[in-house]
């Protein structure tokens, strides 16, 4: 999926007010820099003052004289010291603070961003954008006003003092910074370009890295270490050739303003020797003209060495942006309430689905209806929507065409946290927190009590395995809980279920990694759980939905069959050939 590109008028205008919260700190920050460029810029007329004074009225340049002037450098010192330490440090917090509400703002972002997105967009690139890409707004945002704001105060105060000196060499030298702002412009728009590629190429380097180490058991299992290595060094020497682009045009842009500066000084030498020998200038004035110059060509060097981070600084904003602009397909309507008690009755009506990215149809026109308490099981091949059918409720993803009630009113109508607040759901792939088994459970309610803990992993058949582990209830999962077996996973999520205890459940595969006997277990805490409330199992065991209330059977072209075990065997049709197949496979 290619993403938009943005023109540096509109990133500046979308990173401008982030600006607006620090006013006063970025106010104080250019005040402090106007300092330090007033104290640069004094220098050259005090060494003016006194090489014409040397020459030509030595007697009347005195010690106390000269004494006064040490004085005035050293409080412009003192005034430089301190202003320089405020830009130091307070603008570099402020940075860190633009930085932070950045990221805040791409997390909150990020959690409103619907299963599509998330299907279609690696990690490790989110990853880099929320991480990498923002520490370079840190000095993006202290240093991009501040070093333009000096380079300009630079720029027209030395052609101002200059002009009042000389106005026809003043001239002459000016000239060549137009050409050089051209050249370095054009090299600059060719390193952006560079810059953008290596941050694309580090994202998938990152994913390509996660991929590797999240999966290094399939890896090992199918001793394809070789091969990950040749695609990590693809991935790897690839990022090598993008940095090696973007350094050959940084080097052209460094060697470029090398060359102009040559240019500046041999103007200052030749025209301004010349102007020496003539009368039209003083040689103090030469002198001052000389720092002047090296002050211009060590300002134009700094905003060179800044110019690097500015364009990685662009680069994150517009990578930022990239997140900020994706959309929110799934959203609170205007005027939705809150969903404070459901009795659970839910209706499919006229029900269309297909993917919004791949518009892959799963179903068209699907009627259903799920009343009050009623046990519902889903059963039919992969791929037939049975997962999809059940992402609908909790709104993971919108409907194409109809609506899905609950007690009547549509669902759009509710916001997403009241609705999801009422439903729960046990996934087929158990995802655990990195943390300890009772972060996890507890994950199901904030702010349950512990005891309210182990009663809902009573219920769920976990406790006894539980307190049989080391340190009990405290101990550490691992990442996706790679210290615990399948099973155990899987029962530690169900009592997140239990613990949430909401009046709609939707068990996607809940029982599918458990052994038999734990299977036993949970099926009877799962009964238990299921009382009263509407309940909506996905299995392939056909053996823990035997006592639903009805059984379903979704394939690609709907609600095939319905009814309660032994109608549908009954019936010999589709549900009969899947119960055949599973107890022949037993």
């Amino acid at each position: 999926m290619k993403e938009r590109e943005y023109g540096a008028k509109e990133l500046m205008g979308r990173f401008i007010p982030y600006f607006r919260p620090y006013r006063g700190t970025l106010a104080m920050d250019l005040f402090c820099a106007a300092l330090t460029t007033a104290c640069e810029l004094v220098l050259p007329l005090i060494m003016r003052y006194l090489t014409n004074e040397g020459l030509y009225n030595l007697a009347g340049l005195s010690v106390r004289t000269i004494g006064s002037l040490g004085l005035l450098y050293l409080l412009l010192r003192a005034v430089d010291a301190a202003a320089g330490y405020y830009m130091a440090n307070i603008g570099h917090v402020m940075g860190a603070r633009i930085e932070t509400d950045m990221r805040r703002a791409a997390y909150g972002h990020l959690q409103q961003l619907s299963n599509t997105y998330y299907n279609n967009t690696k990690v490790g690139q989110i990853m880099g954008r929320i991480t990498n890409d923002l520490f370079d707004v840190t000095e993006f945002a202290h240093h991009c006003p501040e070093e333009f704001f000096i380079a300009g105060i630079k720029l027209v105060m030395s052609f101002v003092i200059l002009a009042r000196i000389n106005l026809l060499l003043t001239l002459i030298i000016f000239m060549i910074v137009p050409v050089m702002a051209v050249v370095c412009m054009s090299l600059n728009f060719r390193m952006k370009g560079a810059f953008r590629k290596q941050r694309n190429q580090i994202g998938e380097l990152n994913a390509r890295i996660e991929d590797s180490l999240l999966g290094q058991k399939v890896v090992k299992a199918f001793t394809n270490e070789e091969a990950e290595a040749r695609k990590f060094e693809a991935d790897n020497s690839r990022f090598l050739e993008i940095k090696k682009e973007s350094y050959r045009y940084m080097a052209a842009f460094q060697t470029a303003t090398k060359v102009f500066d040559g240019i500046m000084y041999l103007a200052v030498v030749v025209a301004g020797g010349i102007f020496l020998v003539r009368g039209l200038i003083l040689p103090g004035d030469l002198v001052a003209y000389t720092l002047y110059v090296t002050t211009l060509i060590a300002t134009i060097r700094r905003i060179i060495e800044f110019a690097e981070q500015f364009q990685r600084g662009m680069t994150g904003i517009e990578r930022f942006l990239q997140i900020m602009d994706a959309d929110i397909e799934i959203f609170d309507e205007p005027g939705a309430r809150e969903m404070t008690h459901t009795d659970g009755n839910i209706v499919f009506e006229n029900v269309s689905f297909e993917y919004p990215d791949d518009h892959n149809i799963v179903f068209r026109g699907l009627n259903l209806k799920v009343e009050h308490g009623e046990k519902v099981a889903i059963v039919g091949p992969s791929g037939g929507g049975k997962t999809t059918l059940c992402n609908l409720i909790p709104r993971f993803y919108d409907v194409t065409e109809g609506r899905i009630t609950i007690d009547g009113e549509d669902i759009r109508h509710f916001t997403l946290k009241s609705l999801r607040k009422n439903v729960g759901i046990v996934q087929q792939d158990v995802y655990l927190f990195s943390g300890t088994i009772y972060e996890n459970i507890a994950y199901g309610r904030p702010g349950a009590d512990r005891e309210e803990v182990m009663e809902a992993a009573r219920r769920a058949g976990a406790h006894e395995f539980i307190m049989k582990l080391k340190d009990g209830y405290d101990t550490y999962v691992g990442e996706r809980g790679v210290k615990l077996s399948g099973g155990q996973k899987q029962r530690i999520s169900i009592a997140r279920v239990f613990l949430k205890n909401p009046p709609i459940i939707i068990l996607d595969e809940a029982t599918s990694a458990l052994d038999n006997e734990s299977e036993f277990a949970v099926a009877q805490s799962l009964s238990g759980l299921s009382e009263g409330r509407t309940t909506l199992t996905i299995a392939h065991r056909l053996s823990s939905i035997r006592s639903s209330d009805r059984i379903l059977v979704l394939t690609e072209e709907g609600i095939a069959e319905e009814g309660k075990h032994e109608e549908l065997l009954e019936k010999k049709g589709i549900y009969y050939q899947f119960y055949r197949t599973a107890n022949a496979l037993k």
